[in-house]
Parts: structure tokens; C-alpha cells; sequence
């Protein structure tokens, strides 16, 4: 890792807040594409009982 001197911290607290952002997208799409999956199997399962 290079010596970053007197901006380590900035660098550092830079570095762990973009990647908690970024996991926090990642958990935040997967759970919308679950909730958007089981909403099409609902409305699948309902457009097949009506006819």
C-alpha cells in the first residue's frame, strides 16, 4: 500500500464509505428483484386461475 501521509484518513474513510455504499446498492437491487420476482409469480399464478 503506497505511504499516503497526512491523507491517509481521508483516503482510507473515502475508500470504506464507497464500498459500504456500493454493498448497499448491491443488497438494496437484490432485494427489489426478489420482491419484483414473487409479484410476477403472483400475477402469473392469477392470469392462469382466471382461465
Amino acid at each position: 500500500m503506497p505511504e499516503l501521509g497526512k491523507y491517509a484518513e481521508a483516503v482510507l474513510s473515502s475508500y470504506a464509505v464507497s464500498l459500504v455504499l456500493l454493498i448497499a446498492l448491491v443488497v438494496l437491487s437484490w432485494r427489489r428483484s426478489v420482491r419484483v420476482k414473487n409479484a410476477l409469480k403472483d400475477v402469473e399464478r392469477k392470469r392462469k386461475s382466471d382461465v
